[in-house]
């Protein structure tokens, strides 16, 4: 699953595809390509909504074939792309084509559970699968481990946290690891009291204090589940046991992840926080290539803390880490009902604290199963939707909050 060795580079262009290329991610590897002109061709884009972002990606990257999710938008993206020679395609059909048309290298960036069919497509082909997406992992992570391993795919990891344990973790000595430590901005509420964090608008809780993110994975770092979902996503890609994996917040985003080893050494991965240094790990694998980052000045900077992760006022952090114990249908569980709560967040209709409230919940209502097959996850998944959505205050028209306006 995870490269234990370097693998030879062929001649000529890499061949790579994005999924999620109007997303934050898409839009920093698109930054990427251009500026290494010849050392990518690209297969195929895609989008969910945006269809005139994905022409212009399109027509700027030479792509072959532009997939947007949303049939609603199939017309003006085939119009903005008349002439070019680009095919254009629509709904789920059209991601999963995408995914197995032949690129080598395939930027796994949808978010959330809609990523994972055509992430799955990628790896059943063997490609070399750069994973932006943890709610692959967390939703069906031991059947997508196992196609991995079927199929001869190669995983690599984008999230920082995970990209940089990847750059620290000697796989040919995995005895030797004691144990890995994620590390936390802590999110714009650090600080901020319960009784506060009541009244927040979706408005605030996009306003990440280091990161430039969309607005789901913004909403998941102010409530710190995105530390959840990633301490489920490192279970499985470093197969490692919950109780061996730690997070600490860090609030500089310098150090972006540590992993310790049973000499008492620590090695830690640093830099600016810039998305496009972990991207470009994984676009230039097994080789570097060179990233237009901001170079860490450590002097400058001056100082770095750490703190332990506060779970009173930040229970999604122990809500996921029970979900990973228990194990089974429980994480895709979590994953649904936090996808749910959040966009009824962002669309007003409940409050921030309700989030991981719904969250836990609907974990409460659902008794374990098996996820022995991918039907079994889309079973757990809509069963947990279809609960989170239960609320009277989801129901409800009249917002509760100002709604973050996502357009």
């Amino acid at each position: 699953m995870m490269p234990q060795a370097t693998q030879p580079r062929s001649d000529g262009p890499r061949h790579v595809t994005i999924l999620g290329s109007s997303g934050s991610v898409g839009q920093n590897t698109i930054d990427l390509l251009q500026r290494n002109p010849g050392a990518f061709a690209v297969e195929a884009l895609t989008a969910n909504t945006n269809a005139e972002l994905l022409a212009r990606q399109a027509r700027a990257v030479g792509a072959r074939f532009a997939a947007i999710a949303d049939p609603a938008s199939y017309a003006p993206l085939k119009a903005a792309l008349a002439g070019t020679g680009i095919e254009a395609a629509s709904g789920r059909d059209a991601l999963i084509e995408a995914a197995t048309r032949p690129a080598g290298w395939v930027m796994a960036a949808i978010v959330g559970a809609a990523g994972l069919a055509p992430t799955l497509a990628a790896i059943r082909r063997g490609a070399i699968v750069a994973l932006a997406n943890k709610e692959v992992l967390v939703c069906a992570g031991p059947l997508v481990t196992q196609e991995v391993v079927r199929c001869g795919a190669t995983l690599l990891p984008v999230d920082s946290e995970h990209n940089a344990i990847w750059q620290c973790f000697d796989f040919d000595q995995r005895e030797a690891i004691d144990r890995i430590i994620l590390t936390a901005s802590g999110g714009p509420f650090r600080e901020l009291s319960l009784e506060r964090m009541r009244d927040v608008t979706p408005k605030q809780a996009v306003a990440h204090p280091n990161w430039d993110m969309g607005a789901k994975i913004s909403v998941d770092s102010a409530t710190m589940m995105n530390k959840g979902l990633e301490l489920i996503e490192a279970h499985h890609l470093f197969r490692l046991p919950p109780d061996r994996i730690d997070i600490v917040v860090h609030p500089q985003s310098i150090v972006h992840s540590l992993v310790a080893y049973r000499d008492g050494s620590v090695l830690a991965q640093l830099g600016s926080p810039d998305m496009r240094t972990p991207i470009a790990y994984t676009l230039g694998w097994p080789n570097r290539m060179a990233a237009p980052t901001k170079r860490l000045d450590l002097a400058a900077v001056g100082r770095l803390t750490f703190e332990p992760p506060d779970e009173r006022r930040f229970p999604a952090l122990r809500v996921a880490r029970q979900a990973l114990m228990q194990g089974e249908a429980y994480p895709t569980v979590l994953n649904a009902a936090n996808e749910v709560a959040v966009h009824a967040f962002l669309d007003g209709r409940i409050g921030f604290l309700e989030i991981a409230a719904t969250v836990e919940r609907t974990l409460d209502q659902i008794p374990g199963g098996k996820l022995e097959s991918l039907d079994d996850v889309y079973h757990f998944d809509t069963m947990a939707r279809e609960i989170a959505r239960g609320s009277p205050r989801m129901r409800a028209n009249a917002p509760l909050v100002e709604p973050m306006d996502l357009k």
